[in-house]
């Protein structure tokens, strides 16, 4: 759906939440061939909203590009999207948040939709999941890792969500304001997404047109080394999140290899009234610690963990 549709059910056009501030932030390095666009791009689209651009170390003219074409420009010296997203989170002040990369390959013109969605279903996040006119829109490195580290997170947080590494995607002041920034990098949605799934939030997905970069511009994104780094941040959120999934299956599989070990030697005990293997028992003992160990850690990190997320929820409730 997009701005100028008719709502179904109304007949009535789509358009952005009137009355609230909004603020469209856009995370930037080495973007001098697409910003101009993107920021034009919004402004048809969200003509009342304000643009806001973090220039984050370039070395071409995106800075000035952006303010030329009316954005204002904040600089974050910190290299990476994580530190731009979190300076534009922590420094701009709205009541709803279109975040957006500036590399022209989102739809500016789905932007009123996912607001109005946001307002009318009384939701905090709403993420713009790609797709492409064709399969060339996507490079197939970047296609496969996406569905890769998107199913990773919906089996392993038991999320319903499709697109995971979307960039573009609208937020209540609650949830910017609520959001622990740690990231660093293009790891960033995935925190975003974690954040969201952990915090309880109401969210949706909606299809929104994606295509490929304009010639000329370049993908800042490494598909192994970025999609390596986004694995291990799953993993680091999997184990703050869930300890007990993480330390107890691991506490669970000592357990059962210790026991299959030393049952092997009672056996042989029980026939012989001698122990015949003294390191496999001491293996056996050794694992079998290790696995109470291990489930009494996950016990202890849920805790921990529980408490985090309601302070972070009453941060959240308060805003």
């Amino acid at each position: 759906m997009y701005q100028g549709d008719a709502i179904p059910g109304t007949g009535r056009p789509v358009e952005a939440p009137i009355g609230f501030r909004t603020a469209i932030i856009i995370p930037c390095y080495n973007e001098a061939e697409t910003i101009g666009g993107v920021i034009a791009g919004f402004r048809a689209a969200l003509p009342q909203a304000e643009i806001i651009v973090c220039d984050n170390n370039s070395t071409d003219a995106t800075a000035s590009i952006a303010a030329d074409a009316g954005a204002q420009v904040l600089r974050e010296t910190q290299q990476g999207k994580g530190h731009a997203v979190a300076r534009l989170f922590r420094d701009v002040e709205a009541d709803f948040y279109v975040l957006v990369d500036g590399d022209m390959t989102y739809d500016a013109d789905a932007a009123p939709a996912m607001l109005s969605r946001l307002q009318s279903d009384q939701l905090d996040t709403v993420v713009a999941a790609r797709r492409g006119r064709n399969e060339g829109e996507y490079r197939f490195g970047h296609s496969f890792g996406n569905r890769l580290l998107t199913g990773c997170i919906r089996t392993l947080f038991n999320a319903q969500v499709s697109d995971m590494l979307s960039g573009y995607r609208v937020f209540t002041r609650r949830f910017v304001k609520s959001f622990p920034v740690s990231a660093k990098g293009f790891e960033i949605e995935t925190e975003l997404t974690v954040h969201m799934l952990e915090l309880g939030v109401s969210y949706a997905e909606m299809d929104t047109r994606y295509v490929s970069r304009p010639e000329g511009s370049e993908s800042k994104l490494n598909t192994v080394r970025d999609g390596f780094v986004i694995l291990g941040t799953i993993g680091r959120l999997l184990v703050q999140e869930r300890p007990i999934k993480v330390f107890g299956t691991a506490g669970a599989v000592a357990l059962a290899v210790a026991t299959v070990l030393f049952l092997g030697i009672l056996d042989d005990y029980l026939q012989t009234g001698v122990v015949n293997r003294l390191p496999t028992l001491l293996g056996s003992a050794a694992l079998g610690l290790t696995g109470v160990i291990s489930i009494f850690t996950g016990l202890i990190l849920a805790g921990v963990t529980t408490a985090r997320r309601e302070v972070k929820r009453l941060a959240f409730l308060r805003l």
